[in-house]
């Protein structure tokens, strides 16, 4: 396992002095929320921007591993509603794009305003933003990743067992969920670690952010992480492990 630092909890500081904080932290790199490198547009970040971002994490030893928080900048964006799909799956695309450049092998897809569904149609059009983007991740290399997220923050993938239905149906192997401890825990009947011994072996879990229900750090509340990382282990788990501290 890798445990990388969302660099959001940083976004204070410069993105220099982000990973090198990272670094002394003891982190194996950084997992960027886009809207912390340009708060408008990410996406249209020029070629040597991207460039210059990638090797101020490379050079202490902090390589990009994914992106996640992904519809936050530009504004207005919805992969559920009919007027805003295009214009979504095109940023969708370009920060796939984003990623390729800053050395990233994954994207976290969240952004749970920007997922409800209200209308018929929206849930539809919403699977269809995630099969168009995992064409795009396979072409690239790339893994995106669907977070189910809690019913108090989505209505849509809102169970990782939706989660994983929605996976398995578009069935594209460059997409994949993941485990996100805070929406599991007010979300799930059942605990993290039940959950990811059950589904690990389906190959469909790729990801995991350990995050306390509070939305605060494992350790700062009352979800217990030790029980979690023995199910990482026993289940052979070898990728990223996202804290949000």
């Amino acid at each position: 396992m890798r445990f990388v630092l969302c660099n959001e909890v940083l976004r204070h500081l410069p993105f220099n002095e982000q990973a090198q904080l990272s670094a002394a932290l003891g982190y194996d790199g950084l997992e960027v929320a886009p809207f912390t490198l340009h708060p408008d547009a990410p996406h249209c970040l020029s070629k040597a921007m991207r460039n210059e971002f990638r090797r101020m994490a490379e050079d202490v030893g902090q390589p990009i591993a994914g992106l996640h928080w992904l519809l936050v900048a530009p504004s207005g964006l919805s992969i559920t509603e009919a007027s805003l799909h295009d214009k979504t799956c095109d940023v969708m695309r370009a920060l796939i794009d984003l990623a390729v450049d800053l050395g990233a092998t994954y994207l976290v897809h969240g952004s749970p305003a920007q997922r409800k569904v209200t209308f018929p149609g929206d849930a539809e059009r919403a699977e269809a933003a995630l099969s168009k983007a995992a064409l795009h991740a396979q072409s690239a290399g790339l893994i995106y990743l669907l977070e189910p997220l809690d019913p108090g923050q989505t209505n849509w993938a809102s169970s990782l067992a939706e989660a994983l239905d929605i996976v398995a149906r578009i069935g594209n192997p460059a997409l994949c969920s993941m485990l996100d401890v805070s929406a599991a825990g007010n979300g799930e009947a059942e605990a993290p670690d039940t959950l990811l011994r059950r589904h690990m072996a389906s190959g469909l879990i790729a990801h995991v952010h350990l995050n306390d229900r509070n939305r605060r750090a494992p350790g700062q509340g009352q979800d217990q992480f030790a029980p979690i990382l023995r199910a990482l282990a026993e289940t052979g788990y070898q990728g990223e492990v996202a804290r949000f501290v």
